[in-house]
């Protein structure tokens, strides 16, 4: 059974994938609540399927972008049972998360989480057997993003107030998806891992690190 973590925000997730079918899944608004929230959902999450640690084969977790204490809290957590119990360890893009969520398109994607102080995180996908990542993840605003639109784009993630007025301000540029696509999901998170783990892929616990886009006060 594979443990997905993802608390790279105020929006958290975690979900468990046997690797047919996702078993569990929650996601809920835990603020700057991960620490307190995490574990107890996690007890909870491998006691419904009649389970505990020992039952866990790897660990998934979000690597960000995301905030700098959320990310800490997933990552200290998924590393944890990894080295205790010997099993693969698998860090996965924050933002490539939401993108795999998203069905065929033939237009450009844009996946978004909010970064503070007027800026946002993202990274632009196109479809290729799959949405593939093209540029990215980057620092920038919506100001900036929405002059970089050169054709019609379809946009997911954390769309603030700046954000849903700056794309409808592009009108027919810009696509943006209803709130459940935009919701960052742990279901989605366990697939793209066990993706990694068929291919005989896992991350080393005492390298890997959380990736952000500027660096903690």
């Amino acid at each position: 059974m594979l443990l997905a973590l993802d608390t790279a925000t105020r929006v958290a997730s975690l979900a468990l994938h046997d690797g047919r079918r996702v078993r569990y899944e929650a996601t809920w608004e835990a603020g700057r609540q991960q620490t307190v929230q995490l574990t107890p959902r996690l007890v909870a999450a491998l006691e419904s399927l009649g389970l505990d640690v020992e039952g866990l084969s790897g660990v998934a977790v979000a690597l960000g972008p995301g905030s700098f204490t959320g990310l800490r809290v997933g990552m200290a957590v998924a590393k944890g049972l990894a080295l205790a119990r010997n099993i693969p360890l698998l860090g996965v893009p924050t933002l490539d998360v939401m993108a795999v969520a998203q069905g065929r398109d033939r237009r450009p994607l844009v996946t978004v989480l909010e970064a503070g102080r007027g800026r946002i995180c993202a990274a632009i996908y196109r479809w290729r057997k799959g949405w593939q990542r093209r540029e990215g993840p980057f620092l920038t605003t919506w100001e900036d993003l929405a002059a970089g639109v050169e054709k019609p784009t379809l946009f997911c993630g954390e769309v603030d107030k700046e954000g849903v007025e700056t794309l409808e301000r592009l009108g027919e540029m810009a696509v943006l998806l209803p709130p459940a696509c935009r919701l960052r999901r742990a279901g989605f998170l366990a697939e793209l891992a066990w993706e990694r783990i068929r291919q005989g892929q896992a991350d080393d616990p005492a390298t890997l690190v959380p990736l952000y886009l500027h660096q903690p006060a």
